[in-house]
């Protein structure tokens, strides 16, 4: 054999032999029995729209600037669109210019962060921790002044409660 076809063969082996990070299942990964709300994949889809199922049970993302969501300036809280639980208070949101609803901090104990890496490098998922449902991602880019974080959601996985409103 020659050096040609050996080099041939060495490069065959390591492009089709090698797992990318896009196809490895994460060791963070969210098991659905560790939440309080759970559902089969038809009770979801019963609830949700498709849009809504799309970004909370398959982890999609909407586009951005779709969500009325995005420019309110109401006072209230944000709730999970799946089973109500508060996320977001409306006075740690901000404009971060990305095209989704962005806050620098959430209700404590209402979130849970998973590692993604889904794109071939890890970012760290945001999910409700009472359902699993997700709902963006959180960013270490936020306003320096508050917490630097940037919890950028999907404004389809949430609902709005307006301060009025609130119990």
């Amino acid at each position: 054999m020659n050096f040609k076809k050996i080099a041939l063969i060495g490069l065959c082996t390591i492009a089709f032999g090698c797992k990318g990070n896009t196809q490895k299942e994460s060791s963070n990964k969210k098991s659905s029995n560790t939440f309080k709300v759970t559902k089969t994949p038809a009770e979801w889809k019963k609830q949700l729209t498709d849009m809504q199922y799309y970004v909370m049970r398959q982890q999609g993302t909407e586009p951005a600037f779709s969500s009325p969501l995005y420019n309110n300036h109401a006072k209230g809280t944000y709730v999970c669109v799946a089973d109500g639980t508060p996320l977001f208070k409306s006075e740690y949101k901000f404009d971060s210019g990305t095209g989704w609803p962005s806050f620098d901090r959430p209700v404590k104990g209402n979130i849970g962060v998973a590692k993604d890496n889904k794109l071939g490098y890890s970012r760290n998922e945001v999910h409700c921790a009472v359902c699993g449902g997700h709902l963006g991602h959180v960013f270490n880019d936020g306003p320096v002044q508050t917490t630097g974080k940037r919890y950028c959601i999907d404004g389809v996985a949430l609902k709005f409660i307006p301060a009025k409103d609130e119990q």
